[in-house]
């Protein structure tokens, strides 16, 4: 019976060592709190503002047309050439630009020019997408009055020498008359010209607004 304090006494010993020994090897292996993880990853990185009126050069990876493209039409690109600020690349070639066709009107007959419009509206960098305002890059088709008055001249021309040939001087009024209306109804049957930029084509666009990037330190 007297052995009995004695064996209780090395079972509290051996308790408070194992109490001991937990507490050790949970201080060791103790986690950094998200506080920290957060401030180190922060660190890291640094905020960029690439002034408003930067002009971005792009290269097209999609092919647009005003007689093919619709608006709200998907559009990308892609950098060409980075984006320095301060001697710092802000935006690296090859980063993403997305938008839409904004604006199309295929070239009508007689009135009206045809017209392309494109609206870009992200980048993506570093795995990061950026929301960006951007002056809207667009083109109209040339103007064709000149080819216009020249085919409605030959259709007169044409007209006049045959009306002459078979009555005279009132046969070539008549003729010239008839050949004028039908060379006008050539150019009402034919359209302009269409505004086109197939996949490769480079544009170039403004920033409209101030963009905000995170670039490594």
């Amino acid at each position: 019976m007297r052995t009995l304090p004695f064996a209780r006494l090395i079972l509290a010993a051996g308790a408070a060592a194992l109490v001991a020994a937990c507490g050790t090897t949970a201080a060791d292996g103790e986690a950094a709190p998200p506080s920290a993880i957060v401030g180190r990853a922060a660190a890291a990185v640094r905020d960029v503002t690439i002034p408003s009126g930067t002009l971005l050069h792009l290269t097209l990876n999609t092919s647009v047309a005003s007689d093919t493209s619709q608006v709200e039409d998907a559009v990308a690109a892609e950098l060409t050439n980075a984006v320095m600020v301060d001697g710092r690349t802000a935006l690296p070639s090859g980063a993403l630009v997305a938008g839409v066709v904004r604006a199309v009107d295929n070239s009508g007959r007689v009135k009206g020019r045809a017209r392309l419009a494109l609206d870009f509206t992200s980048v993506t960098s570093g795995g990061r997408r950026y929301a960006m305002s951007a002056e809207h890059f667009s083109r109209q088709a040339s103007a064709t009055k000149s080819d216009d008055a020249t085919k409605i001249g030959i259709g007169a021309g044409a007209g006049a020498l045959i009306g002459g040939l078979l009555g005279g001087k009132k046969g070539a009024a008549e003729g010239a008359a008839v050949g004028g209306g039908a060379g006008t109804g050539l150019v009402l049957a034919t359209r302009g010209e269409e505004v086109r930029f197939p996949s490769g084509t480079d544009v170039s666009i403004q920033l409209a607004a101030p963009l905000t990037v995170r670039v490594s330190r």
